[in-house]
């Protein structure tokens, strides 16, 4: 039995997908009620006046070769989140399935989670060994409900690596029970590889991706799925269907040719020294206790004076993140790495009192 059969939720198993308008570009359209003329505005390639291709299969095929993977073991939606969600709705049944999270940690997959209707168990990372995932604790938390276990590498906000044996071991642990959940939103920025290539000998493994953070389009809403062939087809079940506007499908295609890709990885490259630059800086202000180690485009910064830090960072123009009212991240701010100029700018009205 496949592990979309064995975990998912009955009801979607079962569940007729919606019967979207038939989709052949070479044929005019008449059928699927649209208006017959752009608007007077309207640059796209493919008209804004028709529907979108219900699976976009351009996009899809050129992120599945972006992330190394088959198009079978990928789907393409609006950001993280709506993985996210669609996992939560195939596989949590309302009042008797469970997710496990370990907080500190990216706020949708509790959100989700609770909107589905299922339990939330939370199993804190270690903040003593540095935001390290309790192995330990995460297998006596885990109870027959859970479906779900959601691990965020690097983990947002406090920029640290899950070690991928961790992980394996985890995903072979509950080959029968859940599937484990690695959000590697953040992958670009780390020298830790990806799961995805583990996934044929752990069927029971996820990964999310965006294209919001190292590629520039957070602007553009656009995710990925990437899972056993099974879970994938599942999950067309209960996408939306035209989820992915026009402009998007086009934005991404032009976004991943081979000239703005060098372009991706010259900048990425960039922000990685920047933010050792950064962090070493913003240890020698008065106002910082520490910086905890990142290998995201963020740092977490541990604070004397949480809000004092955030309110010179507005004085001189900028916005931060404050997580410090938080009790797993007490006295603590998010700094996003900025260009070089938007870097020094803020390390010296931080300086300022």
């Amino acid at each position: 039995m496949s592990v979309a059969a064995r975990l998912a939720r009955p009801e979607v198993l079962a569940l007729v997908p919606y019967a979207h308008a038939h989709w052949d570009p070479a044929l005019e359209r008449l059928h699927a009620n649209e208006n017959p003329w752009r608007y007077d505005g309207d640059r796209s390639a493919a008209g804004l006046n028709r529907y979108p291709e219900p699976q976009p299969t351009a996009v899809e095929a050129r992120l599945a070769a972006l992330y190394g993977v088959r198009p079978s073991q990928l789907i393409a939606g609006r950001g993280s989140d709506e993985g996210i969600d669609l996992l939560a709705r195939a596989f949590l049944r309302p009042g008797r399935d469970a997710a496990l999270i370990c907080p500190p940690t990216f706020g949708m997959y509790a959100l989700a989670t609770c909107l589905q209707g299922a339990a939330l168990i939370e199993v804190p990372l270690a903040r003593a060994a540095g935001y390290a995932l309790d192995e330990a604790a995460l297998l006596g938390a885990l109870t027959p409900t859970v479906k779900l276990v959601f691990l965020c590498t690097p983990n947002n906000p406090t920029g640290n690596v899950i070690e991928p044996a961790l992980i394996k071991r985890l995903a072979a642990r509950l080959a029968e029970q859940a599937l484990v959940v690695v959000d590697e939103a953040y992958a670009e920025f780390s020298d830790a590889p990806s799961l995805s290539s583990q996934i044929g000998a752990l069927p029971n493994l996820v990964v999310l991706r965006t294209l919001s953070k190292a590629y520039a389009l957070a602007g553009a809403r656009v995710g990925a799925v990437i899972a056993d062939p099974g879970v994938i087809e599942l999950l067309r079940r209960v996408i939306p269907p035209y989820s992915m506007p026009t402009p998007t499908a086009e934005a991404v295609l032009e976004a991943l040719g081979a000239a703005p890709l060098a372009t991706a990885q010259r900048r990425i490259a960039a922000l990685r020294a920047e933010r050792g630059r950064l962090a070493a800086a913003l240890e020698r202000l008065p106002l910082v206790r520490r910086v905890w180690p990142s290998e995201a485009n963020f740092v977490l910064v541990e604070c004397h004076d949480a809000p004092a830090l955030v309110a010179r960072a507005r004085a001189a123009g900028f916005l931060l993140r404050d997580f410090s009212q938080r009790p797993l991240t007490a006295a603590a701010v998010r700094i996003t790495i900025g260009t070089p100029e938007q870097n020094q700018r803020l390390l010296e009205g931080l300086a300022t009192p």
